[in-house]
């Protein structure tokens, strides 16, 4: 009996969990936005420009330091389980998170950040669990639930940390974040259910490694990846200008900060709305022409956002590509979970996670050169350019490997071509 067919029964309350878990730990880890350059601050950092570089070092750490070992830890879940992966996570987020409120300096904070994400990533192993486990014909459903509790936790994660600081302090929201995970490492431990035969699941490892060697299907996760990686891109290449350019719309400075977190959580609220429902539609219609789609709409939405003349045109336009671009990413990593067999599951679904994470970092770097070197508006039509590139990629692999497509979704619903 497979892996899929022995937690059959789990699946649906092992969901929850990870939708749970998956929230908590996403508010904890950014809810420090609002006042990370007040923490850089305090660690002794007195420069605006040297205060402005340290919070983005800090920040992009933990992504940085979970695209490095998502693949690791993604392989480890195939040789010892799915569960281990989540608790391992959980508890040493809770550890990191707590040590991070008793940082010295501002190295400190940096070195904790990135062992943050080096030996975290809860969401990550959330995916990997449900991805491994959900029945294939609800993948894509199951997958936009999780993207929803992720998406939900990046979204009140800044409002929880703009008011929790007058309340315990700077250092006290660590030990609050660090809290708030424990609960959550709780959770998994005791509700988590997870039935793992390492001798037999290791066998078969072993036999399936022989049998895939040199597949035609590789070049087709290879697109698959950096699409993926350019979904987190095109989100986040704005991040570095967002306050800048509503500078230009005739925000005054006072609103500036406000303004633009309402902008920004503009575009993880329509995710919200939608990941769920697109992913559902993925189940339905077929991932690839969902993929496509959305990335022709969001690169379509992109445009305007170039030549909006009021901060609230922007909040509508990014709201709209939200909604757009939550497809993608259950719609992916459904393709990936029907492309690879049972036993290297975990394996591939952590290079997901890496490439995503890595398109976290790179988002914010070319968003910010873009703007440095050709103006804020550049940065708009290049991501956007780069989207609709990207869907042409994707329908020529449809159509150049149509063979390893239609194995990728033979257990779709139904399947376009």
């Amino acid at each position: 009996m497979s892996y899929a067919d022995r937690n059959l029964l789990y699946w649906r309350r092992n969901l929850a969990v990870c939708v749970f878990g998956s929230f908590t730990t996403l508010v904890s880890l950014s809810m420090l936005l609002p006042f990370l350059p007040l923490y850089v601050q305090q660690l002794g950092v007195t420069s605006q420009a040297a205060v402005v570089q340290w919070s983005a070092v800090a920040f992009g750490a933990t992504f940085f330091g979970t695209a490095l070992t998502a693949p690791i830890w993604g392989r480890l879940a195939d040789r010892y389980g799915r569960k281990p992966m989540l608790v391992r996570a959980a508890i040493g987020m809770a550890v990191v998170m707590s040590m991070i409120g008793l940082a010295r300096d501002v190295t400190d904070l940096v070195v904790l950040r990135l062992i943050a994400g080096l030996i975290g990533g809860y969401a990550s192993a959330s995916i990997v669990m449900i991805g491994s486990q959900v029945p294939k014909e609800k993948a894509g459903w199951a997958l936009g639930v999780l993207s929803t509790g992720a998406l939900s936790g990046n979204l009140i994660g800044p409002l929880v940390g703009g008011f929790l600081p007058e309340f315990v302090g700077i250092r006290g929201t660590f030990f609050v974040g660090g809290a708030m995970i424990a609960v959550a490492a709780i959770t998994t431990i005791l509700l988590i259910r997870e039935d793992f035969d390492r001798a037999s699941d290791g066998a078969r490892r072993h036999r399936g490694a022989r049998i895939e060697r040199g597949s035609s299907r590789w070049p087709v996760i290879a697109a698959l990846l950096s699409t993926a990686m350019m979904v987190l891109l095109a989100n986040m290449s704005i991040e570095p200008i967002i306050t800048v350019y509503i500078g230009h719309l005739g925000v005054a400075l006072d609103d500036q900060a406000r303004i633009a977190g309402v902008i920004m959580a503009c575009s993880a609220l329509g995710s919200i709305l939608t990941a769920a429902r697109l992913g559902a539609l993925a189940d339905r219609v077929g991932s690839w022409n969902v993929i496509i789609g959305c990335l022709l709409l969001t690169g379509a939405v992109m445009v305007p956002q170039a030549f909006v003349t009021q901060w609230w045109q922007l909040a509508i336009l990014r709201g709209l590509m939200g909604m757009t671009i939550a497809g993608l990413l259950p719609a992916i990593a459904k393709l990936i979970r029907h492309s690879v067999e049972e036993h290297n599951t975990g394996k591939v679904l952590g290079y997901l996670q890496s490439a995503q994470f890595s398109g976290q970092v790179i988002g914010p770097l070319i968003g910010g050169q873009v703007g440095a070197h050709f103006g804020l508006h550049p940065v708009f039509l290049v991501t956007g350019a780069l989207l609709v590139f990207c869907a042409g990629i994707n329908g020529w692999v449809k159509y150049r490997f149509q063979s390893e497509v239609l194995k990728f979704t033979k257990n779709d619903h139904q399947i376009h071509n």
